[in-house]
């Protein structure tokens, strides 16, 4: 382990981490809000621990070894969740403790639109920009960004690329140079935030509601500026902007790379992945749907599609808004919403979740599986898009299944045993470890009132979940640090 190149990784990206306390410092100008200073000092002590890290180590130049890429990215995901947080424990408003500081931070770096924080409406701009901003820049990834600077600054991606990028495939590349992946992410990733921001003030929002909700929409986070959510705005045509680009922020951003070059949208419904997506969105659209209708909840079939869709489609991409109460929905509803977010959107993309991939090819094992039973010498490679899949992937995924769902119960019993009931202990889990948000039973519209303890498990749900479970548990793993 080459813990001087580790510490001085850390040391620059926290150093790059400080400049984005300042464009809140510009918002709190622009609007006269007075809460300026919280961000300047944040920005210098992060600046300051980001020097103090780098600095003594920064000669050293040894190369990034996969195994010292795993420790970069759980530590520094850790560390931004702290670090973000500074502002919120030193300003005036929202004026939070360390613990509730905490959790706004990584659910905001890990796109989970969990909150603790209520009384949006009243809070200054500065903070609503900075809690939106939070969750853009945790959308693609803050490492997965940095990557594309690093190899000015002298220090190998390929590493921390493999580590953080999502789903069981990662060594796909859409072009021969990492940097020049990190910036094609990058730029598809900022004209959807533009084209979302555009779409937005069509639609009738103003200027920074625009902007910042689109932030959270693309990145799939959830985050707004108003206590309702887009429900404030009793917009039909705001939510259906809403369903349009949180959907695609579930899709995986190399294709729209790949159809943004080749100018073909065909190239979606080409990948399996995508077709999958779309299918569950569009059976669980029209089963919501017409299950309102069918149990009188809405008397308009417009109002239980503009419900049913939007509802289903931030639950199925892991962004988390609500418009309307869907725990007070009836029968199966609000439990089966939350279920969605255990299947997430596609591998590559800003969604939590398990992810669609793993469940194609876990549902495509089981289906081999069954066959074997009438013809047991059969040889029946499992396939994605007419391509057998390597025993390799099919084990990872496997063990990701198995991992992801042993994590799941012990933290929900956790939650359990610090005094919360079984449903708002399983439905909380669900909402941070598949990166969601929103919760049933006492965390229905806030985490304000949890236990402290519950909370601390909360973070530890979404930092798991953001990380994909694997770069967290093989730290714990004494084949990790043995020479």
């Amino acid at each position: 382990m080459h813990f001087a190149t580790v510490q001085r990784i850390l040391g620059l990206v926290i150093t790059m981490f400080s400049l984005t306390m300042l464009p809140p410092v510009v918002v709190s100008l622009l609007f006269g809000d007075g809460q300026w200073a919280p961000f300047v000092e944040s920005f210098g002590i992060l600046l300051a621990a980001g020097l103090a890290l780098w600095l003594p180590v920064h000669r050293i130049d040894r190369d990034l070894r996969l195994r010292d890429g795993f420790l970069v990215v759980a530590l520094f995901w850790i560390l931004l969740g702290v670090a973000g947080a500074l502002p919120l424990i030193l300003g005036e408003a929202p004026r939070l403790g360390f613990t509730d500081a905490a959790f706004e931070s990584v659910a905001g770096i890990t796109t989970t639109s969990a909150s603790v924080i209520t009384g949006l409406d009243h809070l200054p701009r500065s903070v609503l920009w900075y809690r939106q901003q939070e969750q853009w820049l945790g959308g693609i990834g803050v490492i997965v960004l940095a990557v594309a600077l690093f190899p000015v600054l002298g220090v190998g991606g390929m590493q921390l690329y493999k580590a953080d990028t999502p789903g069981p495939v990662k060594d796909e590349r859409l072009t021969p140079r990492l940097a020049q992946t990190a910036r094609a992410l990058g730029g598809v990733y900022l004209l959807m935030t533009a084209a979302c921001s555009l779409a937005y003030a069509i639609a009738g929002m103003d200027g920074f509601d625009a902007l910042a909700h689109a932030l959270s929409t693309v990145s799939t986070g959830g985050f707004s500026t108003h206590d309702a959510g887009l429900g404030y705005y009793h917009s039909y045509l705001i939510d259906m902007v809403a369903v349009v680009f949180m959907f695609f922020g579930g899709v995986n951003f190399a294709l729209h790379f790949v159809a943004w070059r080749t100018k073909d949208t065909l190239a979606y419904l080409a990948e399996p992945q995508f077709r999958a997506y779309l299918a569950i969105t569009v059976g669980f659209v029209a089963l919501v749907s017409c299950y309102l209708l069918a149990t009188g909840a809405y008397d308009s079939p417009a109002e239980a599609f503009r419900d049913g869709a939007f509802q289903v489609v931030s639950m199925q991409s892991t962004t988390g808004f609500v418009s309307h109460g869907f725990a007070a929905w009836p029968g199966m509803l609000p439990p089966l919403l939350v279920l969605l977010t255990f299947i997430g959107g596609c591998a590559g993309s800003t969604a939590g979740g398990m992810k669609v991939i793993r469940w194609q090819l876990v549902l495509k094992q089981a289906q081999r599986e069954l066959t074997r039973l009438v013809h047991p010498s059969a040889a029946l490679p499992v396939k994605l898009a007419d391509k057998p899949v390597p025993g390799r992937v099919l084990a990872a995924v496997t063990g990701f299944f198995a991992m992801y769902l042993v994590l799941f119960g012990l933290m929900m019993l956790a939650m359990m045993s610090v005094g919360l009931d079984q449903v708002t202990a399983w439905s909380a889990i669900a909402a941070c470890v598949n990166n969601a948000g929103p919760a049933l039973g006492d965390a229905t519209s806030t985490f304000q009132h949890l236990p402290e303890a519950a909370k601390w498990i909360a973070i530890a749900a979404m930092l798991i979940g953001r990380l994909e479970v694997f770069t967290v548990v093989v730290l714990f793993t004494p084949t990790f640090w043995r020479h």
